[in-house]
């Protein structure tokens, strides 16, 4: 049965799969609009979020039957064309999450603490000690948009430092992590909202001009999730205005970003979507990629 990674995984993983008897080949490096030249006899696909399994490489599919996304999302898979072709599709959204959470705070911090200009400040040959005033997070209050494993890790670090954590799902979550508002609640509640939904229809461009409105003054917007749950220009003239205090965006609409007006704004914080990368995470990953890959062949997935 032959693997086809197409996407960097940890190096232990691949030997694990390996072991299992599995013929495995790192396509990691193919320029992806030649994948599909390569994967076309593959049985089973790993994808991180770099190979966007649909159209032309979908159709090449001749013989898979499982594609493993190693991480949360699965957004770069066409499941209505896996699902014809009776490809089965799974990801390993537990390993990840708390990487993505701290990843969070980073920006947090960053933002409320002056962290980047204070580094390029001094750098500069500049003490603007007295510029740089900033805030606390203690008893602030979070809202979070999105209560699944990486909103809730969210939440617990939220507690731990002393905040308020509210939370909006569209599904039900125990209040042992935050407390449950509507949409509209979180938004006139939060001084800070962090955003953990997937890219789905119902979710694009859902901070937009008429939900920014209706956020409290001096708001911060963290998003580690998908880029285009966010209309970037709504937030630009947000963040122009005042009504944005600062944003923090680990992803972006289109990725990577080109000559975005939010690059002239202080107030914003980017890393080129690194949720997942950290090497605990990416251990963990491939952890859960030997697992699945292990049930698929016994049956049990």
């Amino acid at each position: 049965m032959k693997v086809a990674i197409c996407d960097p995984i940890d190096e232990r993983a691949i030997e694990k799969l390996k072991e299992l008897g599995l013929e495995v080949f790192d396509y990691s490096t193919v320029d992806k609009k030649e994948l599909k030249e390569y994967v076309k006899d593959a049985d089973i696909l790993i994808v991180r979020s770099a190979t966007k399994v649909k159209g032309e490489l979908m159709d090449s599919l001749q013989s898979a039957k499982l594609i493993i996304r190693g991480g949360v999302g699965i957004d770069n898979i066409d499941l209505e064309a896996a699902k014809a072709k009776g490809i089965k599709v799974v990801n390993t959204p537990e390993a990840s999450s708390i990487s993505v959470a701290e990843l969070v705070f980073a920006h947090l911090f960053a933002l409320l603490r002056h962290i980047v200009r204070g580094t390029t400040g001094i750098k500069e040959g500049k003490w603007e000690k007295k510029l740089l005033k900033g805030h606390e997070v203690f008893g602030k209050t979070l809202g979070i948009i999105g209560m699944g494993r990486i909103g809730r890790e969210v939440a617990k670090r939220a507690k731990a430092l002393g905040m308020k954590v509210i939370g909006h799902d569209v599904v039900d979550f125990p209040e042992e992590f935050a407390e449950k508002v509507s949409l509209e609640e979180l938004y006139q509640r939060s001084d800070i909202i962090t955003l953990h939904v997937p890219l789905i229809p119902q979710t694009r461009h859902m901070i937009n001009m008429d939900s920014i409105e209706k956020m409290k003054d001096g708001v911060i917007i963290i998003n580690c999730s998908r880029g285009g749950v966010i209309d970037e220009n709504a937030l630009y003239n947000a963040l122009k205005k005042g009504k944005v205090r600062g944003a923090g965006l680990d992803v972006f609409e289109n990725e990577p970003p080109q000559n975005s007006p939010l690059f002239e704004l202080d107030n914003v914080t980017f890393t080129p979507h690194i949720g997942a990368s950290t090497y605990e995470a990416q251990a963990r990953i491939g952890e859960e990629i030997v697992k699945k890959v292990k049930a698929f062949l016994e049956g049990n997935l």
